[in-house]
């Protein structure tokens, strides 16, 4: 093995959580050495690709919106909608550092930074009794999440530019190095050679992503109160496979906690140009879409509508006798409200295109259906319902999908408005109407309509499976980001960041999100950690 690397910190991994660690500790003078597993061009890990929705609380645009948001009706919100355990100190002792803390080390700093939000606050995770986000806290970045990366990237490399900067990409943090009783660096292996290296640091920051990227991982720490679908994709980050996060805790004792907590989506499928095996796509269901059950029934009684409960729809789907569910819907319906999660599906935005995003907006986003229809044979067209229970039995080498029962189950739907749109009972009309009472969701969501109304079609179907996505769970950590042994005392020189620490404390957002608060949660323990190791704590 050659020389050991030194430096004054070491990060393992280079996602948001390890890049905005290391820009403040370069900032502040230190050498940072980080040691990353993917290439140069996918710095950045899972926030390269993500949409870069952040909930933030009474920030500038809330105000300008008249949104009457604070800390105290947020932490209120965050409590009883991720069902946190009083008795969980750190958990919550992050979450209120997170609503407290959101609008000065997320949204302010991000603008010293040059980075914008589009003009408008979303509300999502709403709830299905009003329980979630009782006011929209949902700022989207513009440029994605993809330009905050870029952003932290160019900031890092610039504030790098003396020597101060180190990064190792294609190696794998294997093991931790300790002596006297302090984590003082780490063992790497190059994954392409198999050669072994030495770092060694004061301080080593542990920002590997989470603990699902491997599915079996993912299904060892299913609750076993929950249930779980046979098939699943993966929406999470592959590298994240809990690996580091299972060495620190049975060599240096460190506490994973709250591992079967999950951020999963509903409605995933299949990417049609996968990075990876199994390799899913996120799409946001259309409001106004029927979610039925793999023999064309509407799930039920209680709808499935997306924008009030994630966790809950994943339940609901994981429960269908088969693993997939599917989403009927008409034209008209996809082009005002068809999405798929994450920056590659988001162009405008993306590319920061505003002209063209208010024309999509406006007129429908007619390039993401075309794309969709003539990449994947998840997304089914047809100009009639019986052709679409054909192609539907074709994908499923099946013939669960009567086509009586798709037209009985549209019919159903469509009866709603035989007496006009006044008399709708609709438990999914009712929370149409309710979403679109607020402008951002109201130019996002079809005005209910029967799905076979005159000039809608043609008709689609979208196969749709639960996607894994991300940890909710994680090492134990106090809030200087240090992580925990089993006592509750600090492993000296050990920091853990970002997803691989639960977003803070081991687990920050309990059982369900309000949704946002993963870039946040990545950059406000980034900032803790270093402002720890700055301060030499």
């Amino acid at each position: 093995m050659s020389e050991p690397v030194c430096s004054d910190l070491l990060i393992a991994g280079g996602g948001l959580a390890g890049i905005v660690t290391a820009l403040e500790a370069v900032r502040a003078g230190k050498t940072v050495t980080i040691v990353d597993r993917d290439t140069p061009q996918r710095l950045g890990g899972l926030a390269l690709w993500a949409f870069g929705g952040m909930a933030l609380i009474d920030t500038p645009l809330q105000r300008r919106m008249k949104i009457p948001d604070s800390p105290e009706l947020a932490l209120q919100d965050w409590l009883r909608f991720g069902e946190l355990d009083p008795q969980d100190k750190w958990p919550i002792q992050w979450a209120r550092y997170y609503v407290e803390h959101s609008r000065a080390e997320v949204y302010d700093w991000l603008a010293s930074e040059g980075l914008k939000f589009l003009p408008s606050v979303n509300w999502v995770e709403r709830g299905r009794f009003g329980d979630g986000n009782s006011v929209p806290r949902y700022h989207i970045v513009w440029g994605t999440s993809r330009e905050l990366v870029r952003c932290m990237v160019n900031a890092l490399q610039e504030a790098g530019a003396k020597g101060k900067l180190s990064i190792y990409h294609g190696h794998r943090v294997t093991a931790l190095d300790r002596q006297a009783g302090e984590v003082n660096g780490a063992i790497a292996v190059n994954e392409q050679t198999g050669t072994e290296r030495r770092f060694q640091a004061p301080n080593v920051v542990l920002a590997m992503g989470g603990i699902n990227g491997d599915h079996a991982g993912c299904r060892a720490n299913w609750p076993i109160d929950r249930p779980q679908p046979t098939e699943m994709l993966n929406g999470a980050h592959p590298f994240s496979d809990g690996k580091l996060h299972h060495w620190t805790e049975d060599n240096l004792g460190a506490c994973i906690t709250h591992a079967g907590e999950m951020w999963n989506y509903a409605a995933g499928f299949p990417h049609p140009f996968p990075h990876f095996p199994g390799h899913g796509l996120s799409s946001i269901p259309c409001k106004s879409a029927l979610w039925l059950n793999h023999r064309g029934e509407r799930i039920g009684p209680e709808p499935l509508v997306t924008g009030f409960d994630t966790h809950w729809l994943c339940q609901q789907v994981a429960v269908q006798e088969k693993p997939w569910t599917w989403q009927l819907l008409n034209r008209r319906i996809a082009l005002k409200e068809f999405a798929i999660s994450g920056a590659e599906h988001n162009a405008r935005i993306r590319d920061k295109q505003f002209p063209l995003l208010l024309k999509e907006i406006l007129l429908g986003n007619k390039l993401l259906v075309d794309q969709m229809q003539n990449e994947s044979n998840h997304f089914l067209v047809d100009d009639t319902l019986d052709g679409l229970a054909k192609k539907m039995n074709a994908l499923t080498c099946s013939l669960d999908v009567d086509p009586a029962v798709l037209k009985a189950t549209a019919d159903s739907f469509d009866a709603n408005f035989s007496k006009g749109d006044q008399l709708n009972n609709d438990a999914q009309i009712r929370l149409i109407r309710h979403a679109r009472q607020w402008g951002p969701d109201r130019l996002r969501t079809c005005k209910p309509a029967p799905l076979q109304k005159a000039g809608a079609g043609p008709f689609i179907a979208i196969q749709t499976q639960l996607t894994t996505r991300k940890s909710l769970g994680g090492l134990q950590t106090d809030l200087q980001s240090r992580v925990l042994d089993a006592s509750g005392k600090p492993i000296s020189g050990l920091y853990c960041v970002g997803e691989a620490a639960g977003f803070g404390g081991g687990g920050s957002n309990g059982k369900r999100s309000l949704e946002g608060t993963f870039l946040p949660g990545c950059i406000l323990t980034a900032k803790a950690a270093a402002r720890s190791i700055n301060r030499g704590n």
